[in-house]
């Protein structure tokens, strides 16, 4: 996962539609027919119940084009690792190993 830092924008509840975690979000973009978002549902599912805090919210981009042109979202499945105050401080586009997903929590909880 890289570590392009978007610090600008701030993304809550109301952005997400879902409570975003204490600790960290997991937030990941899909679309309907897109085959590696089935496998990173799972890979960040897994994830955020292993860690204490962490919510994992999974977005549809065609039901929100206006976050996806925020955001500069491309391609899905995209991933953004949010602290506990709602910056972006992680982003990779593609299936991400669950290694990297665990890695880049690191750099928001702490």
């Amino acid at each position: 996962m890289s570590g392009h830092e978007e610090g600008r924008a701030l993304l809550g509840a109301a952005e997400l539609g879902a409570a975003p975690g204490a600790r960290a979000t997991l937030v990941q973009f899909s679309s309907a027919f897109c085959q590696p978002c089935r496998a990173t549902r799972r890979i960040l599912a897994e994830v955020a119940g292993m860690v204490e805090g962490v919510a994992h919210v999974e977005i549809d981009a065609e039901e929100r084009l206006d976050l996806v042109r925020v955001l500069g979202i491309e391609k899905t499945p995209t991933v953004l690792v949010l602290d506990s105050a709602g910056r972006i401080v992680r982003r990779a586009a593609g299936m991400p190993r669950k290694a990297d997903v665990i890695a880049a929590l690191g750099a928001a909880v702490t």
